[in-house]
């Protein structure tokens, strides 16, 4: 989870949501990124944003080891330099084009970005199984008050349903936004995985409605 720490980890996304050859946009205390996992299944997180001409790198495309934005074609590879300009096939991109770049590892189904040097592996979150990640317009505290239990060290709320729990892992995405990423403790049958996403949607709707309430106060 993130702190003020320098060094700190973000759940940024699920692995299932970023297959080989592909780029999705996702959020971190440092800004906007682009998430992408090379052909090969190297991960990598990349500012969103090429230096060329500002557009974000979430809408280009994987191809082989690099990531291209749509606008030109400027190509990148996973530390950050650029690889290639198409409208300048022999020249050799110099040093000085490049995107910033953030440490990513991926840890129970979780993709983790840092932020800064981490000096130490994101957080193990042993025995639990990813579902799905869902946004709720709504801040930490809003779900809290929904769910009726607070974020523990692990930066999760977790709920009893059954014989399980559902483990809502939250990522602050400004004061009343959250990424929540949803994640199962000991619910494999079907029938629980619908009702832990249901439960999750009513929570939701539920934040949401605090949310608003608190603002239109």
């Amino acid at each position: 989870m993130h702190t003020d720490t320098t060094g700190s980890w973000t759940p940024a996304a699920l692995s299932a949501d970023l297959p080989a050859g592909t780029v999705i946009p996702a959020q971190i205390p440092a800004g906007f990124i682009a998430l992408w996992r090379s052909h090969s299944g190297r991960m990598s997180a990349s500012a969103d944003r090429c230096p060329h001409r500002g557009m974000r790198l979430s809408h280009g495309f994987v191809r082989g080891e690099a990531l291209s934005c749509i606008y030109h074609g400027w190509s990148y590879a996973p530390t950050g330099n650029c690889l290639r300009i198409p409208a300048h096939p022999g020249l050799v991109p110099p040093e000085t084009i490049r995107v910033v770049t953030h440490v990513v590892e991926e840890a129970g189904g979780v993709i983790w970005v840092a932020d800064g040097q981490p000096e130490a592996g994101p957080p193990r979150l042993e025995g639990l199984v990813p579902l799905r990640s869902l946004t709720a317009l709504a801040g930490i505290a809003a779900i809290e008050a929904a769910a009726g239990a607070k974020t523990n060290p692990q930066g999760m709320v977790e709920i009893a349903i059954g014989n399980g729990a559902i483990c809502l892992l939250l990522s602050p995405q400004g004061e009343d936004r959250t990424l929540i990423h949803v994640l199962l403790k000991g619910m494999s049958e079907p029938a629980a995985r619908m009702a832990a996403l249901r439960s999750t949607e009513t929570l939701r709707r539920a934040a949401e409605d605090r949310q608003k309430k608190e603002f239109a106060q």
